[in-house]
C-alpha cells in the first residue's frame, strides 16, 4: 500500500493540535488566533518535545493560500465604495500613523546599530497593523457591531493599500536607487489606475455575468465561480506588480456591491476558515526560541514602540480625523500589534537579499507578542481614557475632543455649485481617461499583430485604429458632453451670465483631452503630418458628440454600471433590509442602529417583546423586525420574534454588546444524549390484562403519558389501517408504535 504523502501527514498534524489548543483557548474565553499560534509553535521544528512538519515549504504554500482567502473575505465586508463614503477621515488618520510608526521604526533600528536596510524595512514593517488579527478579535470579543470597529477596519483597509505602495519603494531602494517624490508619485499614480480600472472593468463585468447565470446558480457553482474570480484576480494583480493577496481583496470589494455578496460570504466562511488556521498555524512555526533568546532585549523594545507608538500616533491620528478622544483610543489600541503585511515586507527583503537573516524571526516574534495583547489592549483602552478623564483638566479634554483635520459638516463651500461641478468632472474625466488609456494598451498590445498578421502593416494599422477609436468611443463622449446640462451649470448660468466663460472653458479642456487621445492613436499607426492629424482628431469627436446612436449606447453604459453599483442597496431596499437614512444623526450622538439575528436554535424564539424585556434588560428599543419580505415597523409588546427574523436596534455600543452577548448566551444547547433521540418502530399486541382494552386513543395515554404515537392497526392486510379516535382496543389488536427506545420499553412493559 502507498505511503501516505507528507502533505497530508502535516495538515492532519496541524489541523488536530490546532483543533486541541483552539478549543482550550476556547474554553478560556482568550482568542482563537492565539491558539493558532501556540499550535504553530508547537508543531514546528523549533519545538525539540513534539512531532514536527516535514514539508515546510507546502505548508507555506497553504499559509499563502489562506492570506488570499482572509484578504478576499475582508473585501466581501468591507467595499470601496464604504470607504469612499467616509470622505477624508480614515485618509488623515492612516497617512499620520503609518508615517509616524514608520520614522519610530528606523529610529529604533538605528538605535540598535543595525544596518540601514534593516532599519527602513523594520520601519515598513512596524507601521503596518494586522488587518486579519484585528477582524478576528474583534469578532471572538464580540465588538464588530460597535461604531469604532468600522472606523478601524476602514483604516487598517487603507493601510494595506499604501503597503504596496511602501513595497514598490522599498524594492526601489533596495536595488540601490533613490526614489524621488516623482517617483513615489508615479507607484501611487500606478496603483489609482489599476484600482480605478479594476473595478469600473469588474463592476461592468461581474454583475452582469452573475445576472445572466442566476438561474444555473446554487450554492456549489456560486462558490466554485467566486473562488474561481478571486484567484484569477490574484494571478492578475501578481502579473502587473502587485502581490495575489492584494488582488484577491479587490475582487472581493467588487463582490461586495453584487446582490450576491451575502450568499457568497456565508459559502466562502468555511472555507476562509480552514486556510486562515493554516495561514495562522504557519506564523507560529517560525517562532524560534534561540532567536528569542539571543534578541530578547530588541525584541521586547519592539514590543513597546508598537504598543505605545500606535496608541498614542494611533488615538493623534484618528483626532485629527475627527474623532472625540474616546473613540480615539477604543481605535488606537485596537491596532497594537503587527501581523501579514509586516511578514511580506519581510520576505521582500530576505528575496532581495538586503536584510539580515535575523530580522524576519525577530518581528514574527513581535508580532506574536503584540498578537497575544491585542484583545487585552482592546479592552484597557475605557480604563486608560477614565484615567486621562480624572486626572486631565476639563478644559484639554474638551479641546482634544475638538481636535480635527476634517470637516464633519457641510460647510458653505463644499455646497457651492461650482466646486461640486468641478469635482464630478474631475472624476469623470478620470475615469474616461483610464477607460480609454486601458483600451488602446489592450488594443495596441494584442490586436494589432493579430491584424497586422492577416492583412499586412498598414491595412492592418487601419482596421485597429478603426476598433480602438470604436471601443473608447463610449467613454470620450462621456468625458466631453456629460454634466453639460446638470443641475449645477444650470445654476451657475443663472446666476451670472459672466459663468458661461469658464463653463465653456471646461468643456474645450475635455474636448483637447478627448482629442489628444484620438491623435495618439492616428499618430501611432499612421505617418500624417501633425496638421492633418489633429483636423482628424477633432473631426472624429465631433462625430462623437453628434453620434444619437453614440449617445445612447453610453447612456445605456452608464445606467448599466450604476445599477450595479448599487444593486445590493436597491435589493436591501426592497426586501426591507436597509439601514433607514436617519442613522446618520444617531452617529453624531454616539448611538447607532445594529441588526441582530434571531438563530434557530435561540431561546428568544416564539416570545414576544413584552416577555423578552429588551428595554428593560440592555437599554435598547427595537425599532423594526425584519421577517422574509415583511418588514414590522415600531413593533408592540405583542409582536414575537422567531428564528431568522432580524432585529434593527437602537443603541450605544455598550448596550449593543451586551446584547450580543445575550444572544449568544441564550440559546438551547446541544443534546449530550442525541443518540438515544432515535425513533423506532415497534408491534404491539394487546393482551388479556393489557390496560388498554376498552379505552381509545386519548383515554390510553399513548401519546400523553407514554410519549409514543400509534402509526396503525395490522389486521393481516397490504396496508395498516388508521384507527378511528373512537375506537375501543380489544384484546389481540395488533397495534404499529413509533416512540423512542426508552418510552417504546416503558409502553410495552407496562402493558
Amino acid at each position: 500500500m502507498a505511503e501516505t504523502p507528507n502533505l497530508i501527514t502535516d495538515l492532519a498534524l496541524i489541523l488536530t493540535i490546532a483543533g486541541i489548543v483552539t478549543l482550550l483557548f476556547k474554553k478560556l474565553k482568550q482568542p482563537l488566533v492565539l491558539g493558532y499560534l501556540v499550535a504553530g509553535f508547537l508543531v514546528s521544528p523549533h519545538m525539540p518535545y513534539t512531532i514536527s512538519i516535514m514539508d515546510k515549504s507546502s505548508i507555506q504554500t497553504w499559509a499563502d493560500i489562506g492570506v488570499i482567502f482572509l484578504l478576499f473575505s475582508l473585501g466581501l465586508d468591507f467595499s470601496f465604495k464604504k470607504i469612499l463614503k467616509m470622505g477624508m477621515a480614515p485618509i488623515i488618520a492612516t497617512c499620520t500613523i503609518i508615517f509616524c510608526m514608520m520614522t519610530l521604526g528606523i529610529l529604533v533600528g538605528h538605535a540598535f546599530g543595525w544596518a540601514k536596510m534593516d532599519c527602513i524595512f523594520l520601519g515598513g514593517m512596524l507601521a503596518m497593523a494586522s488587518t486579519t488579527i484585528i477582524y478576528k478579535a474583534f469578532n471572538d470579543l464580540d465588538l464588530i457591531q460597535q461604531n469604532f470597529a468600522g472606523l478601524v477596519m476602514s483604516v487598517l483597509i487603507l493601510e494595506d493599500i499604501l503597503a504596496i505602495v511602501m513595497m514598490v519603494m522599498l524594492s526601489t531602494i533596495a536595488r540601490g536607487n533613490n526614489p524621488d517624490g516623482g517617483q513615489l508619485l508615479e507607484s501611487i499614480l500606478r496603483i489609482a489606475f489599476f484600482l480605478i480600472l479594476w473595478f469600473i472593468v469588474g463592476l461592468f463585468v461581474i454583475p452582469l455575468f452573475l445576472r445572466r447565470t442566476r438561474h444555473f446558480m446554487n450554492d456549489e457553482t456560486l462558490i466554485v465561480v467566486s473562488l474561481g474570480l478571486c484567484f484569477l484576480m490574484a494571478v492578475i494583480s501578481s502579473k502587473v506588480g502587485f502581490s495575489s493577496a492584494f488582488g484577491a481583496f479587490v475582487m472581493g470589494s467588487i463582490l461586495a456591491e453584487t446582490i450576491e455578496a451575502e450568499k457568497i460570504i456565508r459559502l466562502v466562511a468555511p472555507v476562509k476558515n480552514l486556510f486562515g488556521a493554516v495561514f495562522f498555524v504557519s506564523v507560529g512555526m517560525l517562532v524560534d526560541p534561540k532567536i528569542i533568546a539571543g534578541y530578547g532585549i530588541p525584541i521586547l523594545i519592539l514590543v513597546i514602540t508598537v504598543i505605545v507608538g500606535e496608541a498614542l500616533f494611533g488615538t493623534v491620528g484618528f483626532m485629527l480625523s475627527g474623532q472625540p478622544l474616546k473613540t480615539a483610543m477604543k481605535c488606537s489600541f485596537s491596532m497594537t500589534q503587527i501581523g501579514e503585511f509586516a511578514f511580506i515586507i519581510a520576505s521582500l527583503g530576505l528575496s532581495l537579499h538586503v536584510i539580515s537573516n535575523f530580522l524576519y524571526p525577530v518581528v514574527v516574534a513581535v508580532s506574536i507578542i503584540t498578537t497575544f495583547l491585542t484583545p487585552y489592549m482592546i479592552r484597557f483602552s475605557n480604563p486608560c481614557y477614565q484615567y486621562l478623564e480624572r486626572h486631565l483638566p476639563k478644559r484639554w479634554i474638551r479641546r482634544l475632543n475638538h481636535i480635527t483635520l476634517s470637516a464633519r459638516s457641510t460647510s458653505k463651500t463644499e455646497r457651492n455649485s461650482w466646486k461640486r461641478l468641478l469635482r464630478s468632472l474631475l472624476r469623470i474625466t478620470i475615469i474616461c481617461s483610464i477607460l480609454s488609456i486601458a483600451g488602446i494598451f489592450l488594443m495596441f498590445t494584442f490586436i494589432l499583430p493579430v491584424l497586422r498578421h492577416i492583412f499586412g502593416h498598414l491595412p492592418g494599422n487601419i482596421a485597429c485604429g478603426i476598433l480602438t477609436v470604436l471601443i473608447i468611443s463610449p467613454a470620450l463622449r462621456a468625458m466631453v458632453t456629460k454634466k453639460n446640462h446638470s443641475k449645477e451649470v444650470k445654476t451657475l448660468l443663472t446666476e451670472k451670465r459672466i459663468n458661461r466663460l469658464p463653463i465653456f472653458f471646461t468643456i474645450l479642456v475635455r474636448f483637447i483631452i478627448a482629442s489628444g487621445f484620438v491623435f495618439y492613436i492616428c499618430n501611432y499607426l499612421t505617418r500624417f503630418n501633425t496638421a492633418l492629424l489633429i483636423t482628424i482628431a477633432l473631426a472624429i469627436i465631433i462625430l462623437m458628440i453628434a453620434s444619437k446612436r453614440l449617445k445612447k449606447q453610453s447612456i445605456k453604459l452608464e445606467r448599466l454600471f450604476i445599477q450595479n453599483l448599487n444593486s445590493r442597496e436597491i435589493r436591501a431596499q426592497v426586501q426591507g433590509k436597509r439601514k433607514p437614512l436617519y442613522e446618520g444623526h444617531l452617529l453624531d450622538r454616539n448611538i447607532h442602529i445594529s441588526a441582530f439575528e434571531i438563530v434557530e436554535d435561540s431561546k428568544w424564539g416564539g416570545k414576544s417583546l413584552r416577555e423578552l424585556q429588551l428595554r428593560k434588560r440592555f437599554g435598547i428599543q427595537v425599532s423594526s423586525i425584519l421577517r422574509g419580505h415583511q418588514r414590522i415597523n415600531i413593533p408592540n409588546g405583542d409582536n414575537a420574534v422567531y428564528p431568522g427574523d432580524r432585529l434593527e436596534v437602537i443603541g450605544n455600543d455598550k448596550q449593543l454588546t451586551h446584547m450580543t452577548q445575550a444572544l449568544k448566551r441564550e440559546r438551547v444547547p446541544e443534546d449530550p444524549d442525541i443518540e438515544e433521540r432515535e425513533m423506532k418502530l415497534r408491534q404491539f399486541i394487546v393482551t388479556d390484562n393489557c390496560p388498554l382494552i376498552g379505552k381509545n386513543l386519548k383515554e390510553s395515554g399513548i401519546r400523553d403519558i407514554y410519549n409514543c404515537m400509534v402509526i396503525g392497526l395490522d389486521e393481516g392486510l397490504e396496508n395498516l389501517k388508521i384507527i378511528n379516535p373512537e375506537r375501543k382496543f380489544q384484546k389481540g389488536d395488533i397495534l404499529w408504535v413509533v416512540g423512542e427506545e426508552v418510552a417504546l420499553r416503558k409502553l410495552i412493559g407496562e402493558n
